[in-house]
């Protein structure tokens, strides 16, 4: 099979993923990516892509026989195939990721007030252990400062948060830095999202670290600034199935006249069982 129709069809740089490794890390590398490939295979085909893809803004291309055929994925579902081989599933914009490291620096990012620091946020990426091929959820996003590290990383992401002006934030720092974030304004509503790998909660809320770790995911990395909420957090993650740790962070960083201390913030993490 020739990919190389649907590489001019692209008109950009392509990322090629066979679904014979699974349909979920084909799936999240589309999500992810400007413009991706992907190999079917018996019993997977432009409808089980096309359904994965809800909520994102994309269009495929169909590699259908001789045919190349561009739909929206809503209507991959319905139609009716002949022998598809690959589809080239293409974002709006080509997304142009940098790849000069990460935990970026705190004014990074536009933010309301502060973000995550970028200490703590080196470790919570560590935990989350974000790459391509799996999915993120941000919970209580704030400005998305996490949302955006992990896609500079290469995963999958959905950012959820219910404040509106935050959201705006949150799309405008993934567009700053080149990445795609799917953005949720609301309440996190688990059941109409698809299955996460791991789960970043950024503010310490119980009924959004109960809700996320209903979800079974790999991994659930909680954030607190309150000291109320870290026993309940705890509990509700061993309450699911989870192996729970935790550090509290009082990093002091380095100014001309001394040191400055940085909002303490405290970390669980917790690793399915």
């Amino acid at each position: 099979m020739s990919l190389e129709r649907l590489r001019e069809a692209a008109g950009r740089p392509v990322e090629v993923v066979d679904v014979a490794d699974g349909l979920r890390p084909a799936l999240n590398a589309c999500r992810a990516g400007s413009a991706v490939v992907v190999r079917l295979a018996e019993g997977i085909g432009p409808a089980e892509i096309g359904a994965g893809l809800a909520g994102w803004r994309r269009t495929l291309v169909v590699q259908d026989g001789d045919e190349l055929t561009t739909v929206d994925p809503r209507d991959a579902v319905t139609r009716r195939w002949t022998a598809p081989d690959a589809v080239l599933c293409l974002a709006d914009n080509e997304f142009l990721r940098s790849s000069d490291g990460w935990a970026l620096p705190d004014d990074a990012f536009a933010s309301r007030t502060h973000v995550l620091g970028a200490e703590v946020r080196a470790f919570v990426l560590a935990r989350l252990a974000p790459r391509p091929g799996v999915l993120v959820w941000d919970v209580l996003a704030g400005s998305g400062a996490v949302a955006v590290e992990c896609a500079r990383l290469g995963a999958a992401v959905i950012a959820v948060e219910p404040d509106p002006v935050q959201c705006v934030r949150i799309i405008a720092n993934a567009s700053a830095h080149g990445v795609d974030v799917r953005v949720e304004e609301s309440e996190l509503d688990a059941p109409s999202l698809p299955r996460p790998d791991a789960v970043f909660v950024g503010r310490g809320n119980l009924s959004a670290v109960k809700a996320s770790a209903a979800v079974s995911a790999k991994r659930v990395v909680v954030s607190t600034e309150s000291v109320d909420e870290i026993v309940p957090a705890r509990d509700a993650l061993q309450a699911a199935g989870y192996e729970v740790e935790g550090v509290h962070w009082t990093a002091s960083r380095l100014l001309d006249s001394g040191f400055a201390p940085a909002v303490p913030v405290t970390l669980l993490w917790g690793t399915k069982k």
